[in-house]
């Protein structure tokens, strides 16, 4: 594939799609719990803390009870406190792609995926579709039954969180951003699970060359069936924010269109970060904020907006509160990637996605 643009911008982008990641996972991991952290109740605990606007990551909570109910990770993830990413699933995944490619090169297949998670990530740092898929595995299954067998998360978000590495690799082209983030995502989901993996690589592929984040969106809406729900959700948003209606309001009508499938569930979550993204409007604070402010599964949602966001502004524009606190440091459950640092992720990012890649040989280091 020819670069789609010098490699100093390149390489700029794809830094600030892994800040980006990494920030606004890092701003939705204390309310990361869609039943107890609703919309409303987000805004009651910033209006308690008086940060609204969000303009940076989450106040320490201004009471005991709202202490309880976050996340224990709050401690290490709201201002004043991060020293560093904490580790997340969120940003496993983003790494265990990138180490994917740099093992298998592009031509990897499904099973490859599978085995890359019985060497690399450890069972417990799995959940939902991914712990069914990985305890398939580990029993002898291929795909596609590792999706399907006894695993009742199949359309859940766990496939879109993976589909990043896909977009940053393939800047400027979404069929095979998507294509890739295909081939990685029936490993443990299917239908909108899998098509919401497919749409995410393509709409952070698209980000490197759209001019405004609506056109990622129209392109990124073209690699998945017009008549999936998904893409249904999708322009669904898109047309409640063609009327003026306020982001409040649509993501009210939206929720009750989508009422019942659960706070974790692909859908609902693509119309959470489709809102972020629009109303955001390319600017990076206001869409990773709207975004966490929309509910249900922030931290992912948060990390995905955050990804598109980073690439399109480049990193040298996401505003110094989001950055300086990561400290250009990642934990992870990855063997052998704890501790890597954010700007050598981005590297070896740009190394694949200006490069055709060769295979490393087996037991290439990290």
């Amino acid at each position: 594939m020819t670069p789609v643009r010098t490699e100093p911008e390149l390489a700029d982008r794809i830094l600030g799609g892994w800040l980006g990641r990494i920030a606004g996972n890092m701003l939705g991991k204390p309310v990361e719990q869609g039943e107890v952290w609703t919309r409303d109740r987000i805004d009651r605990y910033l209006r308690q803390a008086a940060a609204l606007p969000l303009t940076d990551y989450l106040p320490e909570p201004a009471d005991e009870s709202d202490g309880r109910e976050l996340r224990p990770e709050w401690r290490v993830c709201v201002r004043g406190r991060i020293h560093g990413s904490c580790r997340d699933d969120d940003v496993d995944y983003a790494i265990l792609g990138l180490h994917l490619l740099e093992t298998y090169g592009f031509a990897f297949s499904t099973e490859q995926v599978g085995d890359l998670w019985l060497l690399r990530l450890p069972y417990l740092q799995t959940f939902m579709a991914e712990r069914a898929a990985y305890r398939n595995l580990a029993s002898g299954l291929k795909p596609p039954l590792t999706a399907t067998y006894d695993n009742p998360y199949q359309e859940w978000i766990g496939a879109l969180i993976r589909a990043d590495v896909y977009g940053w690799t393939c800047p400027g082209d979404p069929r095979r951003a998507a294509a890739l983030a295909r081939r990685d995502a029936v490993l443990s989901h299917t239908g909108n699970g899998v098509y919401g993996a497919m749409f995410a690589a393509a709409l952070i592929s698209a980000a490197f060359t759209a001019p405004t984040v609506r056109h990622a969106l129209d392109t990124a809406l073209t690699v998945v069936p017009a008549s999936s729900r998904l893409a249904r959700t999708v322009r669904r948003v898109a047309s409640l924010h063609e009327t003026r209606m306020t982001w409040e309001d649509t993501l009210a009508t939206v929720s009750e269109e989508t009422a019942g499938l659960g706070w974790i569930h692909t859908i609902p979550n693509a119309a959470v970060l489709t809102a972020g993204l629009l109303y955001g409007d390319g600017d990076f604070t206001r869409t990773i904020t709207l975004t966490v402010r929309g509910g249900l599964d922030t931290d992912s949602n948060g990390a995905t907006a955050g990804s598109v966001a980073g690439v399109l502004n480049g990193a040298a524009a996401i505003p110094p509160q989001w950055k300086d606190p990561l400290q250009d440091t990642v934990r992870s459950a990855v063997f052998g990637f704890d501790g890597v640092r954010i700007s050598a992720l981005a590297e070896r990012t740009l190394r694949l996605a200006t490069a055709e890649f060769q295979p490393m040989a087996p037991g290439y280091p990290s």
